[in-house]
């Protein structure tokens, strides 16, 4: 049903250069770049995620709870695309690992401009 989900951002160059990286990490790169807009994913693959300059020339800003998850198939990839995060920018909002015990495997992070996002899998339950 989603087919992308947008973050603003105050820095479009900064931004690029974080979501390359981890667009990097689905295989995928830009599909889309308009003046103030990136988009990155696959036409008709996986939903894709987008960093935009605010279209009303307002400051961009955290929504808070708002976050974007993005699936992965291991534990590895947590960890890696994790990594990948902080070593662009990014920084930690919790250390990749098991959350619960529902077989939910999770590491967060924010952005540059300070949005939330996470890698997870699912695995099996111990």
């Amino acid at each position: 049903m989603i087919g992308y989900v947008t973050l603003g951002t105050n820095d479009l160059p900064r931004a690029a250069a974080f979501y390359d990286a981890i667009a990097a990490h689905f295989g995928v790169g830009r599909m889309i770049e308009a003046g103030s807009f990136i988009a990155w994913g696959a036409w008709g693959g996986a939903p894709g995620i987008a960093a935009t300059l605010p279209f009303d020339g307002q400051p961009a800003s955290v929504g808070n709870g708002v976050m974007v998850a993005l699936e992965v198939k291991t534990p590895e990839d947590v960890h890696a695309l994790h990594a990948t995060a902080l070593a662009h920018g990014g920084t930690c909002e919790g250390a990749p690992g098991p959350r619960g015990d529902e077989g939910f495997y999770a590491g967060y992070f924010r952005d540059p401009d300070g949005n939330k996002l996470n890698a997870f899998c699912m695995v099996a339950r111990p």
